[in-house]
């Protein structure tokens, strides 16, 4: 297997360039991720449409990652709730080394054969379930491993990786790898590997949520109202549904504590 992100840059002595090459050679290179995302769409769909089913009837999304790509999982879970009004446990990141692993490197947790399972486990994953691997260089044995153990206990599996032919890629029922070449230095796949898996998560999560009825015309009307912005945010959604006056609206959103439910009891 020829690991594309560990590949040499093509750039050289990055030392000698100037902060206006720095940054151009930087995007040049970011410019290259969305086609090769665009490339995968066709992959994206079928996951997409086995997670909206199975969380339909009861069902999780759970991502599993180490290091960035960890990283990459639990922010995408961790802001499901706020922006689609879901409960915590409907989307969960998984991250090798646990909760400390988010903000410090924990040596070796990577490394583990049997953690990711143990990880799995105390989510009390079943079939019902489905579970993303999400590793640049597929071959993260906390991860491979975790969705090969999965498959054995009959739990669907998708994974997001930037080497094709990777380890992961035969743990996956829906694989999704994403070509974007060799990072601008090399091996750091925080870069244009880790931008190609964030926007594949936005758009999983995104599109999931949207299926599931979460999302009205263009409108996040079950966002949580957690701050002054959110209300602001949710009072102009009311007020131009209902046609009202922004005092007004604002009362009855926070009257109902929800977009969804000021609309529907106005309406009434």
């Amino acid at each position: 297997m020829k690991n594309i992100t560990e590949r040499d840059s093509p750039y050289r002595h990055l030392e000698k360039m100037s902060t206006l090459e720095l940054l151009q050679n930087i995007n040049r290179e970011d410019q290259k991720v969305a086609l090769a995302v665009q490339a995968v769409i066709p992959k994206i769909e079928p996951l997409v449409t086995v997670i909206a089913q199975k969380m339909q009837v009861g069902g999780r999304l759970l991502y599993l990652g180490a290091g960035t790509s960890g990283r990459l999982g639990v922010l995408d879970a961790a802001e499901c709730p706020p922006t689609f009004g879901v409960p915590s446990d409907w989307v969960m990141g998984i991250i090798a080394g646990g909760e400390a692993a988010i903000r410090q490197a924990q040596e070796f947790a990577e490394d583990s054969l049997t953690q990711a399972w143990a990880d799995i486990q105390a989510w009390n994953a079943d079939e019902q379930d489905v579970i993303i691997g999400i590793a640049a260089s597929g071959t993260t044995p906390y991860v491979v491993n975790g969705l090969k153990i999965c498959r054995q206990h009959h739990i669907t599996t998708g994974c997001i990786t930037c080497n094709p032919g990777a380890p992961i890629v035969t743990e996956a029922d829906y694989p999704i790898v994403a070509v974007v070449g060799p990072e601008f230095v090399t091996g750091s796949s925080r870069m244009k590997a880790g931008t190609a898996q964030k926007l594949i998560l936005n758009m999983i999560s995104t599109t999931v949520m949207i299926r599931l009825g979460r999302i009205e015309d263009n409108k996040m009307v079950d966002m949580q109202l957690t701050n002054n912005k959110l209300i602001e945010r949710g009072t102009r959604i009311v007020a131009n549904r209902l046609n009202i006056d922004h005092d007004s609206a604002r009362k009855l959103l926070l009257e109902y504590g929800s977009v969804r439910e000021a609309i529907q009891n106005k309406k009434i």
